[in-house]
């Protein structure tokens, strides 16, 4: 009887071993191999051979790279932030406003901007927001400005286009999340007496939260690791982290340097994610299941 348990049993196993098999390569080839390697590049010492903390203290040391280090996060978190504030109201619409054919049209209108690449569109924006753009000929046409107007290349032309361009991995988290909250429950809210913001805060924001975890999680990582964005619409001044690391890998070719840059990233956004889920109380494996 064992026997033939056993012997039922080895197929499924080898099964899951076959299912499991594509994604065990690819977390092995194309992301803990390369990290390994860019590791063991920051640590190494080209001239003399052997491991060295050189690369890590010149970060250090030159108050452009930490302070471009510094720089980037803060504006990944507040871009983090803003992609939620739109985004959250955004969500709530599409799950529970509205029914019928129209929530997958509305859905459908968040996917289409992304049908293209996001090359593409941030081109898009620099047409818009060029002095000789879309809104500048506007304005002049409309008697607001005298002449054209330059809206390329600040800090709040970057936050729109990193809004913008993670928009839409908040809101799908965001929709599934708040799909699944029975309606029930916030009419018992209201039954209850409470007001719209006793029932955002009392239901709606808790039952969503691992979807707002899951969404945060995401658009933080992808704003970090832009590089697209801000160097286009940021211009040769917009210091952001990931210019850096290009600059030292294709620029400069120096692969140590640009390695030890990539590790302190990995580093940052890892403690930030950790540090977020700490402070919600959620656990990773909830968050991303």
């Amino acid at each position: 009887m064992m026997s033939t348990i056993s012997r039922s049993r080895s197929p499924i196993k080898l099964g899951m071993w076959l299912l499991l098999a594509p994604l065990c390569l690819w977390l092995l080839l194309l992301i803990i191999l390369p990290h390994l390697e860019l590791l063991t590049y920051s640590l190494s010492a080209p001239d003399e051979g052997g491991f060295t903390f050189e690369f890590y203290g010149e970060f250090f040391g030159e108050s452009l790279y930490w302070r471009t280090f510094l720089r980037t996060a803060v504006m990944s978190i507040l871009a983090t932030i803003l992609t939620l504030l739109i985004g959250f109201p955004v969500a709530f619409f599409i799950a529970k406003m509205i029914k019928g054919r129209s929530k997958g049209i509305l859905f459908a209108m968040c996917l289409i901007p992304f049908w293209v690449s996001e090359l593409v569109r941030t081109f898009g924006w620099m047409i818009l927001l060029r002095e000789s753009g879309v809104i500048s000929t506007a304005l002049q046409w409309l008697g607001f400005i005298d002449s054209g107007v330059e809206l390329l290349y600040t800090d709040a032309t970057i936050m729109l286009g990193l809004v913008y361009s993670a928009m839409l991995f908040m809101v799908v988290p965001l929709v599934s999340t708040l799909d699944s909250l029975d309606d029930s429950y916030i009419e018992a809210g209201y039954d209850l007496g409470g007001n719209n913001w006793n029932i955002l805060r009392e239901i709606v924001i808790p039952h969503a939260m691992p979807g707002i975890v899951s969404g945060c999680i995401i658009v933080f990582m992808l704003s970090l690791g832009n590089y697209l964005t801000p160097v286009l619409l940021g211009g040769k001044d917009s210091l952001w982290f990931t210019e850096q690391i290009y600059t030292q890998f294709i620029t400069r070719f120096n692969w140590e340097q640009g390695s030890a840059f990539g590790i302190l990233l990995l580093i940052l956004s890892s403690l930030i994610v950790w540090l977020g889920l700490k402070v919600t109380g959620q656990s990773f494996t909830k968050t991303m299941g």
